[in-house]
């Protein structure tokens, strides 16, 4: 886990590290714009310098302390309420207000001052060179004023303080008076307003005949809580009344439901009058009489007849009585149901008179608030409205100035070397800036990821610039200095190609590029040069019928070449092919230009000449018309086994090469690889190809000594093959 994370913190820093050289690739690349895009700048810089007007600035110090009415009064009064940061930041507007700043125009006569003479409004230039800066933490604040001419500029700052303090003060002063005008003003009414509340409680105690309201509430209570205890009372015997009489109705009826005779007598509330308690021993009496006589005397005897009689009486006027008891008790329970509903109606009286006096308490309370209110404020007022008297006799500024303005000595601006500074970065920002807008408008073909990227083909190397004007010397640059860093250019192409997957079934190899003077054909000529040093078999057939230079490049003079054998005119294959200087190297020049290119190299003839050769070499280098200008090579290689790309380092546009490259894979042409052509590794490319730089510098020493041999002309061989292709070329 440990190693995992290591590799890819590795990864990542080799990441960020290529990034960064890219970038730093970029800049180097486009180095002249940098360059002259800093200078430009710098030199502006300076020019503004030397052509600035020098601005002075005059600095005033003003402290603002929270406002007070007077030196008398500590507290902070009801008008002068100042919440700190927003009394702050009003104050710091108030200095900016244009009123302001039109009292000082007016008073310095700055509308004819130089710097503002030809202002359309003066007083907003003026504003613009006044600054004020709160400093930190603190209650001070500094009025800077910016001016050519430091004697104005500390006029400004002084004149605009003067100013700023003799308004605040005014304005208090006009405030002050203000709120005293409006404190009489509301006293008057508020003295009006007490009075009228006295009256009001004097008038509804008269009209309530009310002398004293706590007195008449004693009454009302006193008198509400006995009519509360007499109806309780009634209300309680009403209902042991109407109770009693329940309980004698039940009896009577149940009596009568079961058919027995009641005896009223029996009934509780009845057997405890005095009355039937006197009859009850009277028949109890007549009972033992009536005992005593039938012992003596026979049922028929008078005195026991009589006795009887006695007792039927008696026992009559028992229920006639106990009739009468309950009648009375019902008669007692109607008095005092209607006894307790006059008592309700005495309660409910007294309960009226109550509400009604409280009614009037509240009433009342309210008048003596309403006035009591009134009294209060009206103290209130009048003490305020002496106070403000007194502060507007006595008004105290709160502003106090730190420090006056002077005359400065030295300018503040231009800022030399804060320009010179902004300068040297502006510069650089733009430079860097315009470098790499360039480098994203750029889309030429530069580099192995723009082949692997965006054309989506296989890299097969970089071929260095060659710094000489021969094309013998060019073409044959493998043979004639094989220790130079293109001769190892092209070993690292054939080493490329080589190790493709399944190598061996690429014999015939086509090699092309998207528009001419893009070097195919001096990559065909080294790379069949290279490979034959090898001691590989190879044939070089030089296939671009309308601008041929395979020829020019190996001193083949012979008008006889591909074009006489595909126009019929050769049929041996001998007789067309040259042997060369270079070992195991053969060549196919085209001879004669024709006036039918395409349909010679689209002819059966072309197939059966690659078919010919297949067998008698190792390698077959095909050199071809760019796929943009005709169509010759699309037919040349489909005949072949595959097909080498070669781009020009950045002269091809990405767009460009990929519709070439499309053209060539819709024919159904396979496509081994991309080789990208003249680099200056020595020179302005050098820093795109850092590893192919350091490997030009290690085989640098063998490419300068040869140039240390012969500094000032070539070597004789070379001049001599030279001078053998222009007379080649002029006999063609």
């Amino acid at each position: 886990m440990e190693s995992n994370n290591q590799h890819s913190m590795e990864n990542q820093s080799v990441a960020e590290n290529l990034n960064l050289r890219h970038y730093w690739h970029i800049v180097l690349e486009r180095r002249w714009l940098v360059i002259v895009a800093f200078i430009s700048v710098f030199i502006l810089s300076i020019l503004y310098l030397f052509k600035a007007t020098p601005i002075y600035e005059a600095k005033t110090v003003l402290q603002i302390n929270k406002e007070s009415t007077s030196m008398m009064d500590g507290a902070t009064p009801i008008v002068f309420n100042s919440n700190d940061q927003e009394y702050l930041q009003t104050q710091y507007k108030n200095l900016l207000s244009r009123s302001l700043i039109e009292s000082v125009v007016r008073d310095l006569g700055l509308d004819e001052e130089g710097r503002y003479a030809q202002s359309l409004d003066v007083i907003n230039a003026v504003r613009n060179d006044i600054t004020i800066s709160p400093v930190r933490l603190s209650r001070l604040v500094e009025i800077s004023v910016q001016h050519p001419s430091p004697r104005v500029a500390a006029q400004i700052s002084n004149k605009l303080l003067d100013n700023f303090l003799a308004r605040n003060l005014d304005q208090k002063r006009e405030r002050a008076f203000q709120s005293y005008q409006w404190l009489d003003t509301e006293v008057d009414g508020l003295q009006e307003e007490v009075k009228n509340s006295r009256l009001a409680v004097f008038r509804f105690r008269e009209k309530n005949k009310m002398p004293s309201l706590e007195e008449s509430q004693d009454t009302v209570s006193k008198a509400l809580f006995a009519a509360s205890q007499s109806h309780q009372l009634a209300n309680d015997e009403a209902e042991q009344a109407q109770k009693a009489i329940d309980e004698v109705d039940k009896m009577i009826r149940e009596a009568g439901e079961s058919g027995q005779l009641l005896d009223l007598s029996q009934i509780p509330f009845v057997a405890s009058s005095e009355i039937i308690k006197t009859i009850r021993a009277n028949l109890v009496m007549a009972k033992t009489d009536l005992a005593a006589l039938q012992v003596k005397y026979l049922e028929k005897w008078p005195a026991v007849i009589e006795a009887k009689e006695r007792i039927v009486k008696l026992t009559e006027e028992i229920q006639k009585v106990a009739q009468d008891e309950i009648d009375l008790l019902r008669e007692q329970a109607r008095y005092q149901q209607a006894r307790a509903v006059r008592a309700l109606d005495s309660l409910n009286a007294r309960q009226a008179d109550m509400n009604r006096l409280n009614q009037l308490k509240v009433e009342y309370d309210n008048l003596v608030m309403q006035k009591m209110q009134s009294e209060e404020l009206y103290t209130s007022m009048l003490a305020k409205t002496k106070e403000m008297d007194l502060s507007t006799k006595d008004m105290m500024q709160n502003l106090v100035v730190v420090d006056k303005a002077f005359e400065p000595i030295n300018p503040v601006k231009p800022r030399k070397s804060l320009t010179l500074a902004l300068g040297v970065i502006g510069g650089l920002g733009l430079g860097f800036a315009l470098a790499f807008f360039a480098n994203y408008m750029d889309d030429s073909i530069k580099s192995q990821d723009d082949i692997e990227t965006h054309l989506r083909l296989n890299f097969l190397g970089y071929i260095p610039n060659i710094k000489t004007n021969s094309l013998v010397e060019r073409d044959m640059q493998a043979h004639l200095h094989p220790q130079s860093n293109a001769a190892e250019g092209f070993r690292t192409v054939r080493a490329a190609i080589s190790l493709v997957h399944k190598a061996d079934k690429f014999k015939v190899l086509a090699f092309t590029s998207t528009i001419p003077s893009e070097g195919k054909s001096l990559v065909t000529s080294n790379l069949a040069i290279v490979t034959a040093q090898t001691g590989v078999k190879t044939l070089l057939i030089d296939a671009d019928l309308r601008r041929p230079s395979m020829h020019k490049a190996f001193q083949m003079q012979s008008p006889i070449g591909i074009s006489s054998y595909l126009t019929d005119q050769v049929s041996d294959i001998a007789e067309i092919t040259q042997k060369t200087e270079v070992p195991n190297l053969d060549i196919i020049c085209c001879g004669a230009v024709p006036n039918n290119p395409s349909e010679l190299v689209g002819s059966t003839r072309m197939g059966e000449l690659l078919e010919a050769v297949r067998g008698k070499y190792d390698r077959i280098f095909v050199d071809c018309p760019p796929v943009s200008a005709v169509s010759d090579p699309l037919m040349i290689a489909s005949r072949s086994d595959g097909i080498v790309f070669v781009s020009k380092f950045n002269k091809i546009r990405r767009d460009h090469a990929r519709k070439t490259i499309q053209r060539i894979q819709d024919a159904g042409i396979y496509i081994l690889g991309t080789v990208i052509n003249d680099i200056d590794f020595e020179g302005k490319d050098s820093y795109y190809y850092s590893y192919y730089y350091y490997q030009n510098r290690y085989y640098a020493s063998y490419y300068s000594n040869e140039k240390k041999l012969e500094p000032n002309k070539k070597s004789k061989s070379v001049v001599q093959l030279d001078k053998t292709a222009k007379k080649s070329e002029s006999e063609v």
